[in-house]
């Protein structure tokens, strides 16, 4: 059954934040949580209270990146999350880290390894938390590979009003996305959906909402960027006619 939060759903193509202090351009109206969609896996989280949380920063070199984010000194996060090692995911982090004196959340081994200074180093694993501001960041498994440094991720984004985001990161289907789901129920999930060589398929990503998860939005991510991925047309297919999706376009910016 679906969550009350559709209620709240609503979209708007804008255009651009506590553990330290944030901006680009997930710009939330008080008691909402704004999401802007930079590319590939990379999104602005803003929390009700103000955080802003960068994931898997892929940007200046991300043929799917608008030209206008692509300059990564115009980048202020509270927190950077990085959910592995390859770089896709992680190309852009330590730049906006030295930049803007963000911490890097990660893998302990991943975190350990990248070129910041020491306290900006903030590495955890499954089951472990950090507060950032009034967000907590939860570590939750995923089905992938993360050489080097250490383990793969997800992450759950806890905000103060009890709603929670879920970020996959690379991922295949796995059973303890119950566990996910009885222990942290996401309001959110972004979802991989890329399909290739490497991540699980749009059928297999809508197999995972439909049999582990009941949110109020799925917003498909890591499709579309390179040849070797999911197509546009192949995420449609396969995940457009269900009702908690939402297919964003990078630069698109929403509020929930």
């Amino acid at each position: 059954m679906m969550k009350s939060l559709l209620r709240a759903f609503s979209t708007a193509l804008l255009g651009g934040a506590m553990l330290l202090a944030g901006t680009v351009g997930a710009v939330a109206a008080d008691g909402k949580i704004g999401l802007k969609f930079l590319g590939h896996a990379t999104f602005e989280v803003t929390s009700p209270g103000g955080t802003t949380i960068l994931l898997d920063p892929f940007l200046s070199k991300n043929p799917k990146t608008p030209e206008e984010y692509k300059d990564i000194g115009q980048y202020q996060p509270d927190a950077i999350l990085v959910t592995h090692s390859h770089f896709d995911h992680v190309a852009d982090a330590e730049a906006i880290a030295k930049a803007s004196g963000a911490p890097i959340i990660g893998a302990y081994e991943h975190a350990g390894a990248m070129d910041v200074p020491k306290d900006q180093q903030k590495g955890g694993n499954v089951g472990g938390k950090y507060q950032v501001g009034d967000v907590t960041v939860h570590y939750v498994p995923a089905m992938h590979s993360s050489d080097p440094g250490g383990r793969p991720v997800g992450f759950v984004l806890e905000f103060n009003d009890g709603r929670t985001l879920y970020d996959t990161g690379d991922t295949w289907i796995f059973g303890d996305m119950a566990l996910i789901e009885e222990i942290h129920s996401p309001d959110i999930v972004l979802l991989q959906a890329g399909g290739g060589p490497y991540n699980q398929d749009p059928e297999i990503a809508r197999m995972a909402i439909d049999k582990y998860f009941d949110p109020e939005v799925v917003v498909p991510m890591h499709y579309g960027t390179f040849g070797v991925l999911a197509s546009d047309a192949d995420v449609e297919a396969a995940l457009a006619d269900h009702p908690a999706v939402r297919i964003m376009q990078p630069g698109d910016s929403a509020e929930f």
